[in-house]
């Protein structure tokens, strides 16, 4: 009996070679645990869902903490109707305020209040401690380099290179 990947043709899938295969099961399982994992310990420590700190973190990197709710989506990888209905949810918390673009009225801006800013101020200790915990601790300088990478790449290659772009800009910012 032979292995799949081992059936080629004109008409075959490229199939993963064996160092291929590891690497993809091993993404494959940080993608679905590690999310889980940072929710957990946000949830347990501020009360927050991983993508509503990813929401209220990225209003509170951005000039004036503000930004428009369709930057706010790609810089949150959230499609606009998930992000508003978080929107909505942090809103009635008081972590947030949405207006109609001073510039443009068309779009709306969300704005961290002061309320949310100290809830991210309050949450970033512990959510750092996580990220370090669970990725960083377990990796040394070069490998670390070389994980922004690979993630760059990656990111780029789903997203037709407008995610690379983002993730540089919010690493200036900082």
């Amino acid at each position: 009996m032979s292995n799949i990947a081992d059936i080629e043709g004109p008409d075959e899938p490229r199939w993963l070679s064996q160092d291929e295969r590891d690497a993809w099961i091993s993404l494959s399982w940080l993608m679905v645990r590690l999310p889980g994992e940072i929710d957990t310990q946000l949830q347990r420590d501020s009360g927050i869902l991983f993508f509503e700190y990813l929401v209220l973190a990225a209003l509170s990197m951005a000039p004036d903490r503000r930004l428009r709710m369709s930057e706010l989506a790609q810089h949150v990888n959230g499609s606009g109707s998930r992000l508003s209905n978080v929107a909505k949810r942090l809103e009635n918390r008081g972590w947030i305020t949405r207006a109609p673009c001073a510039e443009n009225g068309r779009f709306i801006e969300a704005t961290l209040t002061d309320a949310g800013m100290a809830l991210v101020e309050r949450a970033a200790p512990g959510h750092v401690e996580t990220v370090r915990r669970y990725v960083f601790d377990a990796l040394g300088p070069d490998q670390v380099i070389a994980l922004r990478d690979i993630g760059r790449q990656i990111a780029d290659q789903v997203d037709g290179g407008r995610t690379g772009s983002l993730l540089r800009q919010a690493m200036r910012r900082q």
